[in-house]
C-alpha cells in the first residue's frame, strides 16, 4: 500500500452551518477517529485531495500533518474509512479517516481478479463463474495488496479455485473459509431441441377428426330417428289391422 503525506487544517467549528462555510472555501470537512482517542475535526484542501485520488485510486495510507495555521499540532497515520459523495456531481462532501498503527495487523478486504482465460472456456465453450469477489485478509496496513490476481488459464470444465488455492503475498493471511469457491468453470448451456411443428393448411387435423366424428355421429342419429319413425308407422298399421 502506498503512503502519502497530506497537510490538513484543524476544524474547531462543527455543525451544518459551519460545514457549508468550509465547502464554500473549496475545502472538504473531515474527521479523524479511532485508536481509542477523541475524534479530531479537520478540513482538507479539495483540489489536493482530488489530485491524490486521481493519481492513487487504490487504498492509501495517509500521513496526516494536522496544522492550526502554520503551527503543527500532531500527525496521524490513517486510512480512509468512508467518503461521502454528491449523488449528482460525485464531488466529495465528507471524509472519515481512521487512525491506524503501522506496526499492528488489521483486517481488510481485497479484490479477487481472474488472470487469463480458462481452457474450458476458450476450447470447450464453457463459462467462468466468479463467485467470491473480495477476500478478508489480515496484515499490516503497509502490506495491503491493491488486488489479488488468480491464474485461471488451466481450468477445465468442472474445475474450481478455492480460497485454499490462493497464493497470498508475503505477510498477508486470511481467515476466510478455505473451502470457499472463488472461480468455477461450468459447461455450456444446452439448448432444448424442439420438434418442428408442421404448418397445417385449413383446419388442424385434430379438429378435422373431431368434426368428422361429430358429423358421423349426427348421421347415425338421423338414421336412428328414421328407423324409429318407420317402426312407429309399422306398429300403427298393425294396430289398425
Amino acid at each position: 500500500m502506498e503512503e502519502i503525506k497530506l497537510e490538513v487544517q484543524v476544524r474547531k467549528e462543527v455543525g451544518s452551518r459551519f460545514i457549508r462555510q468550509v465547502r464554500n472555501e473549496a475545502l472538504v470537512p473531515a474527521v479523524v477517529y479511532g485508536a481509542k482517542k477523541k475524534p479530531t475535526h479537520i478540513k482538507v484542501d479539495k483540489k489536493t485531495f482530488d489530485r491524490i485520488r486521481r493519481q492513487h485510486p487504490g487504498d492509501v495510507v495517509f500521513h496526516l500533518n494536522v496544522l492550526e495555521g502554520d503551527k503543527k499540532l500532531r500527525d496521524y497515520a490513517t486510512i480512509i474509512k468512508e467518503e461521502q459523495h454528491d449523488p449528482v456531481t460525485d464531488e466529495v462532501l465528507h471524509i472519515d479517516f481512521l487512525r491506524i498503527s503501522l506496526t499492528e495487523k488489521m483486517e481488510f478486504k481485497v479484490a479477487l481478479v481472474a488472470k487469463g482465460e480458462p481452457v474450458g472456456v476458450k476450447r470447450d465453450g464453457g463459462s467462468l463463474e466468479h463467485i467470491l469477489w473480495e477476500l478478508d485478509i489480515v496484515c499490516l496496513p503497509t502490506q495491503i495488496p491493491e488486488k489479488i490476481e488468480i491464474p485461471v488459464e488451466k481450468l477445465e470444465i468442472g474445475d474450481s479455485v478455492h480460497v485454499k488455492d490462493i497464493i497470498l503475498p508475503a505477510g498477508v493471511e486470511t481467515k476466510h473459509d478455505p473451502e470457499g469457491i472463488v472461480f468455477s468453470v461450468i459447461p455450456p448451456a444446452k439448448e432444448e431441441e424442439l420438434e418442428p411443428q408442421p404448418v397445417a393448411e385449413g383446419e388442424p387435423e385434430v379438429i378435422k377428426k373431431e368434426k368428422k366424428a361429430g358429423e358421423e355421429g349426427a348421421a347415425e342419429k338421423k338414421e336412428e330417428k328414421k328407423e324409429e319413425k318407420k317402426e312407429e308407422k309399422a306398429e300403427k298399421k298393425e294396430e289398425k289391422k
